[in-house]
């Protein structure tokens, strides 16, 4: 079954939406530049009210290793997603809950993934002074070949009208989804979470 995270999530409506649909993890965006920043006290007070099998996820771009600490304690989250420059050593220090997350621009891409030993690799599109969040897709055999290291999960420009297509074609272990289900900036759509997931599922099941 392919795992779904909801990612951007900066409200409890938002948050309760997407378990009650049939979400496994929710991305908390601790990257102050992004336009679904979320303080770790708020992530906290959202997270505390999830129910058990929900797995948070906490985003970090380049940020010191003091303050990733001190964001993971007072969020009470476990799991980590880096998507800045961070080194291999540096991602081995928190643990087995990593995520690196790789922005795609061609093959040789992929030959970087090669020194990373984390749980997952999450790849999305590549777009000049984006750190995700871009709204475009990039090839997605590139995602097939990437399957050799590991875990994939499949972001980048997925949609309620396209993600069972991706899913197919490269049969992902997760699928990470921000943009292409809101409304407007950090707010989600309801309706299209909806449509999102229930394309997964078809698709897993096909």
């Amino acid at each position: 079954m392919v795992k779904i995270k909801i990612c951007g999530i900066t409200n409890i409506d938002d948050a309760m939406a997407a378990v009650d649909l049939g979400a496994d993890a929710l991305g908390f965006n601790f990257y102050r530049k992004s336009p679904r920043f979320i303080e770790p006290q708020r992530a906290a007070e959202i997270i505390t009210q999830l129910p058990p099998f929900i797995v948070p996820i906490a985003i970090f771009v380049n940020e010191s290793e003091d303050r990733i600490l001190e964001a993971l304690k007072t969020a009470c989250i476990h799991g980590v997603q880096f998507h800045g420059d961070e080194t291999p050593e540096f991602c081995q220090r928190f643990g087995n809950h990593v995520i690196k997350a790789f922005q795609v621009k061609d093959k040789e891409t992929l030959k970087h993934m090669s020194h990373y030993r984390v749980s997952a690799y999450l790849l999305d599109s590549y777009k000049e002074g984006l750190r995700g969040g871009t709204g475009e897709t990039f090839d997605w055999h590139l995602a097939v070949v990437a399957k050799t290291f590991g875990r994939i999960i499949l972001a980048g420009g997925l949609t309620p009208e396209n993600v069972a297509e991706a899913v197919k074609l490269v049969q992902p272990y997760g699928v990470d989804v921000a943009g292409g289900v809101e409304k407007a900036k950090g707010v989600k759509d309801h309706t299209k979470l909806r449509k999102f997931i229930t394309e997964v599922r078809k698709a897993t099941r096909q």
